[in-house]
């Protein structure tokens, strides 16, 4: 069994955090004497000095900066854990949060909420479409309970989800299409090529092949898109996206001898598993189910 108990260790970050024990006391409503009998008891018990004097007020010993550091993990873990068995306790989340790239087959995340609907129709949902690094950083942020992204994040787990394909397209009387032969990256230099914005406020990034001289740059796929059937330049964009226009003849694959499809895989990424209440774990679950069922890809000739 540990020596000290949590709460000495919480007192004397208190002290730390507040400047010293009379506002430490005052602000977690302890008595200053309480508060310096439980740092001093626990200097006797580690035998170590974690605090020393400074002027009129106190400040750690390089000793007491070493431990309180490991002991605020301490802290957080308990927190936390308190934080999983009050969900627990409470039962049912009132909203989840949901960020989405925009890459994300539209079609599996209606029919994945619809599903969730029907489930928990009293449960609000806030959905975020984000767009490369916008829903990573939500999720740093904490601002997010779920995150579907084609990106990676640092610290935690993703599961897969599905395999978007993009496909290099333009609208059938463009001038890349009038040329009549396969094409390759250099003649798409002199032409206007459309790209969506990272959605990411502090850490925006760029993705793609991005050399053509002329750029147009927007927030939105479904802008891109009806910039594409307008003519106005060229762009990589989701299957799923533009499947209707595809079909239709509204917009048609580039000739390009490579490089015209991309495949780019999309996970599920939950800010913390062992706290998702029951509304979200069913919501991630809807969405995996979604997303295995298959994009029902379009198939088409590289070169018309």
């Amino acid at each position: 069994m540990s020596r000290v108990t949590l709460a000495q260790w919480q007192m004397l970050a208190a002290v730390v955090d507040h400047g010293g024990f009379a506002r430490a006391a005052e602000a977690i409503h302890k008595s200053p004497s309480t508060l310096n009998h439980a740092v001093h008891k626990l200097e006797e018990q580690l035998g170590v000095r974690v605090l020393e004097p400074a002027g009129r007020q106190v400040r750690l010993t390089e000793a007491g900066e070493m431990l309180l550091r490991r002991a605020r993990q301490l802290i957080e873990s308990a927190a936390a854990l308190e934080e999983v068995a009050g969900s627990l306790a409470e039962g049912l989340e009132a909203e989840v949060v949901l960020a989405v790239d925009q890459v994300f087959p539209p079609d599996a995340l209606a029919r994945a909420l619809a599903t969730f609907s029907a489930a928990y129709p009293h449960v609000r949902v806030q959905l975020h479409e984000t767009v490369l690094n916008g829903g990573i950083e939500m999720l740093y942020d904490a601002r997010a309970d779920l995150v579907i992204s084609g990106l990676s994040a640092q610290g935690f787990l993703g599961e897969p989800l599905a395999t978007v394909r993009f496909v290099a397209v333009a609208h059938p009387d463009h001038p890349l299409h009038r040329l009549g032969r396969p094409l390759d990256l250099r003649d798409l230099v002199q032409h206007r090529q459309l790209v969506v914005r990272d959605s990411a406020l502090r850490q925006s990034m760029d993705a793609g092949w991005l050399k053509a001289e002329q750029r147009w740059t927007l927030s939105h796929l479904e802008t891109s898109i009806d910039m594409l059937e307008r003519g106005l330049g060229f762009a990589w964009l989701p299957e799923t996206r533009i499947r209707q226009a595809l079909d239709t003849g509204r917009l048609q694959p580039l000739p390009l001898t490579a490089g015209g499809i991309r495949e780019i895989p999309v996970q599920l990424i939950h800010r913390d598993r062992d706290r998702a209440g029951p509304a979200t774990r069913f919501l991630a679950g809807a969405l995996t189910s979604e997303a295995q069922r298959g994009t029902g890809r379009v198939e088409f000739d590289a070169i018309e």
